[in-house]
């Protein structure tokens, strides 16, 4: 790893920036498990990363956004200078401004599509702006510094919601309005709610009414959706914690070990213990 210089913005251990300069290639090559949401832009460069278990390549400038819980560690990177916003709910709760934000399900927790974002030469433009403000007001000791930054954050989340649509042309009809509904709920409650028809009831729908609209998309069916959330949370803690297989199901959900074995190993083709190892 050849990291020339890592500069480090905090605000109360809730909010951090840091501006990284790669002198030449940085090779992380064990799996970190992200405890806050985190935002990075690569400015240049190059590379392949390992998010949740799929791999993503990338080369030019890009953004790409982690969610509390997700798997990431770097396969190769060739990068001059890189930047990462890292905040938790008690400084900005994503949950609560998605309203007027839209980032939740777009930016963040959107685990079934590729993470990164590519801003045109306008965007790094504006981009940059954002952080030079940010990195101005984080050195500062003036007022209502946590509202200052924080507006800042926003601002930086805003635009990337805005660069993401206008490249990934994001439609907002009925179908999609109702995957990402569904997404959400599912992120949430999946922990305890197993079957299509308990979405549905939530969402006031029937379950056939759901598989529908999921046709119309061209996306998995609602029952393999909740039953992939599953099988990679199950991933995460296997791999990644020290929980048996027996504390695992029960946190999933499964009163019967046994049955969330059967279950892991008919989607996955290994044991839980197979897994493991």
């Amino acid at each position: 790893m050849a990291i020339q210089e890592i500069k480090t913005y905090t605000y109360q251990d809730n909010f951090t920036l840091q501006v990284v300069q790669f002198e030449k290639a940085c090779v992380v090559a064990k799996p970190t498990q992200v405890d806050a949401y985190s935002i990075y832009w690569i400015k240049e460069g190059k590379g392949t990363y390992h998010i949740d278990f799929e791999s993503y390549s990338f080369e030019g400038g890009v953004l790409f956004f982690l969610s509390p819980g997700q798997i990431f560690n770097v396969e190769s990177e060739k990068i001059k200078e890189a930047y990462q916003l890292t905040f938790n709910p008690d400084f900005y709760c994503i949950q609560t401004h998605d309203a007027e934000i839209a980032c939740n399900g777009v930016l963040f927790n959107n685990i079934y599509e590729s993470p990164f974002v590519k801003p045109c030469a306008k965007d790094v433009v504006k981009l940059d702006f954002i952080l030079e403000n940010l990195i101005e007001e984080f050195q500062e000791s003036h007022t209502a510094k946590y509202d200052m930054l924080q507006a800042y954050l926003k601002q930086f989340i805003i635009l990337s919601v805005r660069i993401k649509k206008e490249n990934h042309i994001l439609k907002e009809d009925n179908e999609t309005k109702l995957f990402k509904d569904f997404s959400l709920l599912v992120e949430q409650n999946f922990r305890k709610l197993h079957s299509v028809t308990e979405y549905a009831n939530r969402l006031g729908l029937s379950p056939k009414s759901i598989t529908k609209h999921f046709q119309k998309i061209g996306t998995e069916t609602p029952s393999d959706y909740i039953k992939n959330r599953i099988i990679l949370e199950a991933k995460r803690q296997l791999l990644y914690s020290d929980s048996t297989i027996k504390e695992i199901a029960f946190d999933l959900g499964f009163n019967d070990p046994a049955y969330f074995s059967r279950f892991f190993a008919k989607a996955v083709g290994k044991s839980p213990v197979q897994f493991r190892k």
